[in-house]
């Protein structure tokens, strides 16, 4: 689902910027004339045709990527506590093994004391 639904984000981003490239600039910002292209789209319809896909490209772009965030975090979103269920039933008490038998120790063997070191 997220691979489709970043396909179309996609293709309505390419296609946003179609549309913006296609209206004509009204600033004149940073000394560049906007008549290069005057005879190609000229009318009021035009513009509020151009204006109005614009809108809906721009609202359908900010849907998609709502719609991608909210997928991807479903998917690595942290289970709840009270979904995975109560605690785990402990487990039955095992029977109760008797302590070995203390065995005899056999008595130590007095030590040898060791000679001097010569020199």
């Amino acid at each position: 689902m997220i691979i489709l639904l970043l396909a179309v984000h996609i293709l309505v981003a390419v296609a946003l910027v179609g549309v913006v490239l296609l209206q004509k600039s009204e600033g004149g910002a940073l000394g560049m004339g906007g008549g290069g292209m005057s005879g190609f789209m000229t009318g009021r319809s035009t513009a509020n045709l151009l204006t109005r896909v614009t809108a809906i490209l721009a609202a359908a772009f900010m849907t998609t990527s709502v719609l991608l965030v909210v997928a991807h975090n479903r998917e690595r979103a942290p289970r709840s506590i009270l979904d995975q269920g109560g605690p785990a039933a402990p487990a039955p008490p095992a029977a109760p093994v008797a302590p070995p038998a203390p065995q005899p120790q056999a008595p130590a063997q007095p030590s040898q004391p060791s000679a001097p070191l010569a020199r």
